[in-house]
């Protein structure tokens, strides 16, 4: 009896796709900062600020799209609570620059101006290490990844799933906005951290520091999907899609759904919290607001609009739905939130696989005709059919 042959791994891309990905990252850290620092303003080839903030800014949505659809689209969690994590990561990096303004703020004081405004007369205990930037860099990692480790494993415990979870993970989020927003907490209450001066010593506001904090983003953006490309070929992947399809089976199989999904989940809440930390020194405040059940509602359409369980669907998504509002905030604000709701519906109702896979099925079609005209031809020629009956070479049905 001859063994199993085990079919061979996949790589990590195909051809085309590490085509597109050194493309993109040449247009990151290369064309960008050529067209922006190097292009004169005046030239049609300049790429001015505000679009490098735009983009920039994007690329941190398109960071919490791709954290939605390892949870969302290959789990099959639907968190309505992912702006929290978003947020924490945000305020983690807020307090930092917020502790490098020194006494260039408005009360010449070494503590925040916000704290002296409410006659605080000491740093509060959470800000202990809030005037190091590796220690920063840690709490960015560690706040959003122990919240959803706690909250994920009571969850996940009780076997929650479904709308009841996405109910709890929102209510979740609404708890937190509302002790966010309370002054004595410390967090700047409803008008937050903004202001900022600095970052490592180097004034934030200055083109050059602009143009790397995009660069930055554009890497991490491109670094996580290299990540969750890896992990969703792995074979913990191939268990979550299989926990997202049949869990029940999952556990007769002899599983446990519980640290799988509990990992997937703080991965996911752990790129929200790095995607809030490259948007604060970037976009210039942080406060309770991105705490938003809204703001967590758009994670979700922007994964469902470029379609889920595809990875680079949500990125695009991200570009397709920002870069609308972007624009109808400014041409037409009182339509944006029925352009969005809208949107939403058309893509439940019409392209339940998203933009990506409306392009797919297109492709795959157009490809399906290509491949059977050789197979018509040779059987026509076989039956004594004449060519010129047959359509042209060019031709579609």
């Amino acid at each position: 009896m001859s063994g199993v042959v085990l079919p061979s791994k996949a790589p990590l891309l195909s051809g085309k796709g590490w085509t597109a990905f050194f493309v993109a990252l040449i247009a990151v850290c290369a064309l960008a900062p050529v067209l922006n620092l190097l292009v004169p303003a005046g030239s049609a080839l300049h790429m001015s600020d505000y679009a490098v903030a735009l983009v920039g800014k994007i690329m941190c949505y398109a960071i919490c799209a791709l954290a939605m659809d390892l949870i969302w689209g290959y789990t099959g969690i639907l968190s309505l609570g992912h702006g929290l994590f978003f947020a924490l990561g945000g305020y983690m990096m807020g307090m930092y620059l917020m502790r490098q303004i020194g006494r260039d703020g408005n009360y010449k004081s070494d503590l925040p101006d916000f704290m002296v405004f409410l006659d605080w007369k000491t740093l509060p205990w959470h800000w202990t290490f809030s005037d190091s930037f590796v220690a920063t860099l840690v709490l960015i990692i560690a706040v959003p990844g122990v919240v959803a480790f706690v909250f994920g494993f009571f969850a996940f415990r009780s076997r929650i799933k479904g709308v009841y979870f996405s109910i709890i993970t929102q209510a979740m989020t609404f708890a937190a906005m509302l002790l966010f927003f309370r002054n004595e907490t410390g967090f700047g209450g409803n008008n937050g951290f903004t202001d900022f001066k600095r970052i490592l010593g180097t004034p934030i506001a200055t083109q050059e520091m602009r143009m790397t904090l995009f660069t930055l983003t554009g890497l991490t953006l491109l670094g996580f999907f290299l990540l969750s490309k890896w992990l969703i070929g792995s074979k913990f992947g191939r268990v979550l899609q299989a926990i997202r399809d049949a869990e029940s089976r999952v556990m007769f199989s002899g599983y446990n759904p519980l640290p799988y999904k509990l990992t997937i989940w703080v991965i996911s809440a752990v790129m929200c919290g790095v995607a809030g930390a490259l948007y604060v020194p970037q976009v210039g405040i942080i406060n309770p607001g991105e705490m938003s059940a809204a703001n967590s509602i758009e994670i979700a359409i922007w994964a469902a609009v470029g379609g889920r369980a595809t990875l680079v669907g949500p990125i695009v998504g991200a570009f397709i739905v920002n870069g609308a509002k972007s624009w109808l905030t400014v041409a037409y604000p009182e339509y944006w939130l029925y352009f969005l709701g809208a949107l939403f519906i058309a893509v439940t109702l019409f392209l339940p696989n998203g933009v990506v896979g409306l392009v797919k099925k297109w492709v795959g079609r157009e490809r399906k005709v290509v491949a059977e005209e050789p197979k018509q031809r040779s059987v026509a020629v076989e039956q004594g059919v004449e060519p010129a009956a047959l359509p042209a070479e060019g031709a579609r049905a």
